[in-house]
């Protein structure tokens, strides 16, 4: 800064000492809570360091055993992989040679549901981008910042960019804040950073807000988001304060130099609220977009820009500008268009005078308008959700903007009613809060897109016979679009079903009208096929790709064409797993017992009939129980499986009971009898060959791991538990059993494992030691702790569920770094896979059973309460709104 440096201490100053209970936040030297902090939540100091830098899973990780086992699937896949890759030029569906390394930097990402994602790190970067459907760009773009001035008796005695970086460019700013005198706070979808300006007296707090909403369909689906900040004057004299919101034009990849790009200032007016900023046009050839940063005008408040300035040059024009006095110089007109290997930038300032010990507001939007949309065949054109609220012109960015700054209060008003029960409940411990809301992180930022149904779509074009006994599929995706998610970030298939059986809960519980388009998408898919013969890289067979009458594993890639052709899974047949059809049928009763969506179950009964049909063929000794093929038949695609298992057995007993409860339902007197003796004869078989006395044996092969205990072994009961079929007529599984088993699944799977510090292994042996049968059975899957958990729950074991549950969170968000990039598996040590997953969604499931002891528990008892709808009813799915 050329002229009044900041009056600031060393950063190297000793930290002050935190709480044993604030591990994260030990380095904050400030005393300033900041304004309206959330008081739970995930927090930590700017300056924090994470100790323990994990590697992904790697072939080094391999066991030799496994690679001997597997070495005609490394070859097969090397081969797919290369041609995918390297010949055709595209992204593997799995990429299991270049996976994303970790960086343990992510915080809240911004935007609502389906219009794209970006997310600003704890630090304050811009740093992940999901803008393109499915498609991420990892990268902080430096330009992305927001900087503070503040004027005293017309000179400026401070101008800091908020940012612990120390870039090599923009060298003409001033950077490196101390991040001791800083902290970030999460409650998703809110943020607040916190920041004290060392010997100002002035207190910054900025609170960043995303509309995600339940029950709202219109202004969850908005790509926005805003910053609200709050500044604080403890000083005796009145301070002007600026904050400048500067923003390059583009992502930070190579496309922000392809070319053509420009900017331009603008103004909306409307009912009395005028809003300005700056729009950034990215004129790319496929999926072209729009950036605004604005701010409010109001009065007190001035708002002023910069239309353009090199991102890679030094940056001493826009710094002299802001110094000089607090404002940018707002020239007119359009820039000019970028040239090839150029890159240009935009700046908002939005300015006030703070009075002497007095406080001010000022708020900045930052919005994007990409509207239509093609995925990576580039064979359809897409219309995002938002476009029905907002057009689809591509000139959104003005009217997103305004419709943020002028209604966001109104969002946090919902935000705060949805989750002030939960959060205000004594009863809940602060981590599972934290943990609750910011997994829904992955609702917006897992790749996730919803679009519109083309207005001339017809049942032929869903593919003709398959739609035809479904009256209310057309109304249903008409009305409430099209909704697909990743598995993860990493694992890029849409939808993928047995992995979305988890995490359907956040679905149903906070926006059950998308997860009823989903399962209408699903059930569309499972009447269809796909002949097309191909090679599946476990086994090396070629079979076709989409066989009627079964589930698909997932409903395409975003590099293809979703919906179109589905299944983008090679690397089983997945035709022949056991588990696909049951997570069907056990999720169409659970919608309905939810909602109360009699046309939905009408709707869906024909399906479920075709697919327990399908699946009846694996009763291959007629007992009633189904047995698993000797290969990893299931969502634990590594694992074999052979004979009756817990899993996927308790997973068929679990379905065939929801068949009767839905024939009853429906009046199918016929098809109730047929399950009930398929029930009747399939529980004894399954305690016949599984109970030993404690648990459910992994499976009944006889093989060596065989009578391992599996952490997922009560799946089945854990969906009958959500439903309400789980004791009584429905009681499938003996109480008595279920509750030994989950007793020693949390000995020796939970407090046997790292200590009990780690939540729950997949595979324990009865020895204490971890199941190393598989590449899969000594991870953590951080999704089914969390059921796991819930299951623990509804059976009575509240405490040993939150303990179980509480060792994900810890390791995962406290330990090593990974906050809003939430892996599938961890293992004690060195290694976890696939960053960003969907599963963990289910600890949605938590708050569902907990939801229903309180209904259950005497009246005098605290409620445990979840807010999951306005009317708060037994179904608590009411007050859906557009």
């Amino acid at each position: 800064m050329a002229a009044a440096a900041p009056l600031e201490r060393p950063c190297e100053g000793t930290a002050v000492a935190a709480p044993a209970s604030a591990p994260l936040e030990r380095l904050y030297e400030g005393t300033a809570p900041g304004r309206g902090v959330a008081a739970a939540g995930w927090r930590l100091c700017l300056a924090h360091r994470f100790e323990e830098p994990r590697q992904p899973y790697g072939a080094g990780d391999v066991s030799f055993r496994d690679v001997l086992r597997h070495i005609g699937l490394g070859l097969r896949y090397f081969r797919w992989w290369y041609k995918k890759t390297r010949i055709e030029k595209k992204s593997a569906f799995i990429d299991l040679l270049c996976a994303v390394p970790l960086q343990q930097i992510y915080g809240c990402p911004l935007g609502g549901i389906g219009g794209g994602t970006i997310t600003r790190g704890w630090r304050g970067e811009f740093c992940r981008w999901q803008l393109n459907p499915g498609i991420y760009h990892y990268g902080t773009v430096i330009a992305d910042q927001f900087t503070v001035c503040l004027r005293c008796k017309g000179q400026t005695v401070y101008q800091q960019v908020l940012s612990i970086e120390k870039p090599n460019t923009l060298q003409g700013w001033n950077w490196g804040y101390c991040g001791h005198y800083a902290f970030y706070h999460a409650l998703y979808p809110r943020a607040w950073m916190v920041y004290e300006l060392p010997g100002q007296n002035v207190v910054l707090t900025c609170r960043q807000v995303s509309p995600v909403i339940p029950h709202d369909y219109k202004d969850s689906s908005l790509p926005v988001g805003v910053f609200i900040w709050e500044v604080e004057n403890g000083r005796d004299e009145d301070v002007d304060v600026s904050i400048m919101f500067s923003m390059q034009n583009g992502m930070g990849a190579k496309q922000d130099k392809s070319g053509g790009h420009w900017n331009e200032p603008f103004t909306l007016e409307k009912d009395g609220e005028r809003v300005a900023g700056v729009l950034l046009h990215h004129c790319t050839r496929v999926n072209p977009f729009t950036l605004a940063i604005s701010a409010r005008e109001k009065a007190g408040t001035g708002v002023t820009h910069l239309k353009a300035f090199n991102p890679a040059g030094l940056g001493r024009e826009v710094w002299q500008d802001l110094l000089h006095d607090g404002r940018l110089e707002s020239p007119p007109g359009k820039s000019k268009l970028t040239e090839k290997g150029e890159l240009t930038a935009a700046a908002v300032c939005a300015s006030c005078t703070v009075p002497a010990r007095g406080h001010r507001t000022l708020e900045m939007a930052l919005a994007w308008d990409m509207p239509c949309i093609h995925f990576g065949s580039r064979e359809k054109l897409h219309l995002r959700r938002y476009t029905r609220f907002f057009g689809s012109g591509g000139d959104a960015a003005p009217a997103l903007s305004h419709y943020a700054l002028t209604h966001y209060k109104e969002w946090e008003r919902k935000i705060e009613a949805w989750q002030n029960p939960i959060l205000e409940n004594s009863q809940l411990p602060s981590w599972y809060k934290s943990a609750l809301f910011n997994e829904l992180y992955f609702v917006t930022d897992g790749g996730t897109i919803w679009v519109e149904l083309p207005p001339d779509c017809c049942d032929e074009d869903l593919r003709g016979q398959a739609a035809a006994g479904m009256s209310h599929l057309l109304p249903v995706l008409r009305e409430y679009g099209r909704f697909a998610y990743l598995e993860g970030q990493e694992y890029r298939m849409y939808n993928t079903y047995d992995v979305h059986f988890y995490a359907s809960f956040a679905l149903v519980m906070l926006w059950p009208k998308l997860q009823i388009s989903l399962q209408y998408d699903i059930a569309v898919t499972v009447m269809n096929e796909d002949v097309q013969l191909r090679q599946y890289l476990m086994c090396g067979q070629t079979a076709q790709v989409k066989l009627k009458n079964v589930v698909p594993h997932d409903i395409g890639d975003p590099g293809d064409e979703p919906w179109q052709r589905v299944n983008a899974y090679l690397m089983h047949d997945t035709a022949d797993w056991k588990d696909l059809n049951l997570k069907f049928v056990l999720q169409v009763y659970r919608d309905y017992y939810l909602t109360q969506d009699s046309m939905y179950l009408q709707d869906m009964w024909p399906v479920c009939q075709a697919v327990m049909e399908s699946e009846l063929k694996f009763d291959t000794d007629n007992d009633g129980l189904i047995e698993n093929g000797g290969f990893a038949d299931q969502t634990y695609d590594a694992w074999v499986v052979n004979g009756a298992s817990a899993y996927c057995g308790g997973l068929w007993l679990a379905a065939v009971c929801m068949m009767c409860k839905m024939a009853e339902v429906l009046g199918d007197a016929k098809i109730q009898q047929k399950y009930m003796d398929i029930l009747n004869k399939g529980k004894e078989a399954f305690e016949r060959k599984l109970w030993n006395g404690k648990y459910y044996n992994y499976d009944s092969s006889g093989s060596d791991a065989s009578n391992s205990i599996m952490s997922d072994q009560c799946a089945g009961q854990w969906f009958l538990g959500a439903c309400g079929l789980d004791q009584g007529e429905f009681e499938v599984f003996p109480k008595s059993h279920i509750v030994s088993a989950l007793r020693t699944i949390f000995e020796k799977n939970v407090m046997s494992f790292a200590g009990g510090t780690m939540g729950a292994v997949n595979g324990m042996r009865p020895s204490g030691q971890p199941d190393t049968s598989s590449v899969q059975s000594n991870e953590v899957w951080v999704g089914v702790v969390y059921a796991l958990a819930a299951t623990m729950i509804q059976e009575g074991l509240v405490e040993e569920g939150f303990r179980t549950a509480e060792g994900c969170y810890r390791t995962v968000w406290e330990q090593l770094g990974m906050a809003f990039q939430t892996p599938e598996a961890y293992r004690e040590k060195k290694v976890y896979r696939s960053l960003a997953y969907m599963r963990p969604l289910s600890i949605w499931s938590m708050q569902l059973a907990l939801e229903r002891r309180a209904s259950q528990a005497p009246a005098s008892t605290e409620p445990i309460q979840g807010g999951c709808s306005p009317q708060g009813s037994p179904g608590f799915l009411g007050g859906d709104n557009l």
